[in-house]
């Protein structure tokens, strides 16, 4: 092999190497890159999936920590719960985004007395490891079948069995009240913008009923 080549090479597989190892800091400024205008202050449009205002959460069908479940009792908080439907945190950069930043708010939301739970199509594993590399304490579940998304009326009908993304939902954000009743929606039809997690939480706190609807 002449010396030119041998350089020529030697630096591909040096880059081949780097970008190995720096793997998912790459991927983290991509996705950085990607999201930087994904986030709004309202729901400025019409797209409204899922229950009705006023009627009654019909609960989930999915798994928590290795444990079937059907309420969302456990994550409430004293004063409701706000349910984050997500597509993936395998492989969507606005849901992990999403989640990020609602984490980072999350104290707002505690203070709030709002407990907080999201759910997606990944297996468990897949949620798992997104947990640990980013230190989410909100609640993740996991609907790996879809039901919860048929029966909340959010499943994206974009997809078909066997396609890939065949199971994700429509991404928004359910706000139930203490007594199970749905009390208020934030839902994007374009899926690559969402709500800001402190604009979230002022529209859960109106819905709830623990501040004043603002005035226009």
């Amino acid at each position: 092999m002449k010396t030119p080549f041998k350089i020529v090479f030697v630096l591909i597989l040096l880059s081949l190497a780097v970008g190995y190892l720096y793997r998912e800091p790459l991927k983290q400024m991509v996705f950085a890159q990607i999201t930087r205008d994904m986030f709004v202050a309202v729901d400025n449009d019409d797209f409204d999936p899922g229950p009705a205002i006023n009627s009654r959460f019909p609960g989930l069908q999915a798994t928590y920590q290795g444990r079937s479940i059907t309420l969302i009792d456990e994550f409430k908080g004293a004063n409701g719960t706000a349910v984050i439907a997500s597509r993936s945190f395998d492989w969507c950069p606005y849901c992990m985004r999403q989640i990020i930043q609602l984490q980072e708010n999350n104290a707002g939301f505690d203070a709030a007395g709002i407990g907080m739970v999201a759910i997606t199509y990944d297996d468990p594993l897949l949620q798992q490891a997104f947990i640990e590399n980013f230190g989410i304490t909100i609640p993740i579940v996991s609907d790996v079948n879809a039901l919860s998304f048929k029966t909340l009326g959010i499943l994206n009908k974009d997809y078909r069995p066997g396609d890939f993304e065949y199971g994700i939902p429509y991404p928004g954000m359910i706000v139930i009240d203490p007594q199970g009743k749905v009390v208020g929606k934030l839902f994007l039809e374009a899926y690559s913008s969402r709500v800001g997690a402190a604009a979230a939480l002022a529209f859960a706190k109106t819905a709830l009923g623990l501040d004043p609807p603002p005035t226009h």
